[in-house]
C-alpha cells in the first residue's frame, strides 16, 4: 500500500497523466509485494539484488501490457513504479560509512567503515542496475506491443 502511495506522488511530480496514476498505484504495489514476498519468505529467501530484478521484471511487463489501455509509453507507468523501490537505507548506510572513515585515527576501525562504505555501496548500486535491466528487458521483448501504446 506505501509503494502505490509514494507512486502515485512520484507519478504527480513527473509530469504523469492522471489517467496513469491508478496504473502506477498498482503496478509499484505489485512489484513491491514481488520482491517483498521473494526475500522474506522461508521457502525462498532469496538475496535482495535478484528479487529486485525480478520485480522490476514484473514491473516492466505489467508496464508494457498496460501501457496501451491509457495511451501512454510504458515508461510512464514503470518510471514511478521502480522509485519506491530504491534502496534508500543502503545509501544512507553508504554515506554514514563515508563520513565515519573520514573522523576515525586507528587503522582498524577505518578499515572496519572502509568495508561497511564499499559493501553498501556495492549493493545499493546492484540493486539499481538489477532494476533497470529487470524494468528495460520487457521494453525490448515485447517492442510491437511497447511501441504501439502511443499509436
Amino acid at each position: 500500500m506505501f509503494a502505490a502511495i509514494a507512486a502515485i506522488g512520484f507519478s504527480s511530480i513527473s509530469n504523469t497523466p492522471r489517467r496513469a496514476f491508478g496504473l502506477c498505484a498498482i503496478i509499484a504495489a505489485t512489484g513491491h509485494a514481488i520482491r517483498f514476498i521473494l526475500t522474506s519468505s522461508d521457502f525462498l529467501s532469496m538475496n535482495i539484488i535478484a528479487a529486485s530484478f525480478i520485480a522490476a521484471f514484473a514491473i516492466g511487463i505489467l508496464a508494457v501490457l498496460c501501457a496501451p489501455m491509457i495511451k501512454c509509453p510504458a515508461e510512464v507507468c514503470f518510471f514511478p513504479s521502480l522509485l519506491p523501490m530504491i534502496p534508500g537505507m543502503y545509501a544512507y548506510r553508504t554515506v554514514e560509512a563515508l563520513l565515519a572513515c573520514m573522523q576515525v585515527h586507528e587503522e582498524t576501525e577505518f578499515m572496519h567503515y572502509l568495508y561497511l562504505f564499499a559493501y553498501n555501496a556495492f549493493v545499493g548500486s546492484s540493486i539499481i542496475i538489477a532494476m533497470v535491466i529487470g524494468a528495460t528487458v520487457p521494453i525490448f521483448l515485447l517492442k510491437r506491443i511497447s511501441f504501439q501504446a502511443t499509436r
